[in-house]
């Protein structure tokens, strides 16, 4: 076992110095022990207003270790609140809370948007009757009931049949490159373990600090 995943395994993460590959670790075991949805992560957007706006969503993708510019990918209809707010202030922070091993990741950044090709590719890995609810539905805004989104999905299953069921234009995805990441790790007596990295820049070398927990 490395240095690096020797010290992460066991909670003592103050030797990691490349934050992507910390997480990927800490990923991999969310992901054998984190009971629901280890991808859940908390994203917060600003309005026109500035007021924050938090709500939960599903990593669908990270990229990030040694390649500049990379970094979580998540999926949203680009009419909803997120994806509006997301266009007017392209920054946005993450958490990711794993209870089951008492860790916590924090990342705030830059939001790009994907490729066509990545929106593409994913849109095409989901359920069908995913994809039929990505068009059924007018995200965040009013519902007059149950009963008109019901009706909405039966219309757009008659309408696509059994053929093919195209990407609508108002759903893809967005990357957050962070620019801030922060690994928290329970210890007893709230004495916790806390390491930052930061950078000024995307294209930047990763800067390491222990807080104070």
């Amino acid at each position: 076992m490395s240095q690096q995943t020797d010290a992460t395994h066991h909670g003592d993460f103050a030797n990691a110095v490349e934050p992507f590959l910390l997480f990927e670790s800490w990923f991999g075991e969310a992901r054998e022990k984190e009971i629901n949805d280890p991808n859940a992560m908390a994203i917060a957007t600003c309005d026109a207003a500035g007021l924050p706006n938090v709500r939960m969503v599903l990593l669908k993708g990270v990229d990030g270790a040694g390649v500049p510019g990379r970094g979580f990918v998540f999926y949203t209809n680009l009419d909803s609140a997120k994806g509006r707010e997301l266009a007017a202030n392209p920054k946005a922070a993450i958490v990711f809370h794993w209870k089951s091993l008492l860790r916590q990741v924090r990342a705030r950044g830059l939001i790009t948007s994907v490729s066509a090709e990545e929106a593409d590719e994913y849109y095409a890995s989901r359920h069908r009757t995913s994809r039929i609810g990505a068009w059924a539905s007018k995200q965040s805004q009013p519902l007059e009931s149950r009963l008109a989104l019901e009706k909405a999905v039966a219309v757009e299953t008659a309408r696509f049949g059994i053929g093919t069921i195209p990407r609508p234009s108002h759903w893809s995805g967005f990357r957050l490159t962070p620019l801030e990441m922060e690994f928290w790790s329970d210890r007893p007596f709230r004495l916790h373990d806390r390491v930052a990295f930061q950078r000024a820049a995307v294209d930047d070398r990763w800067t390491k600090t222990r807080l104070y927990p």
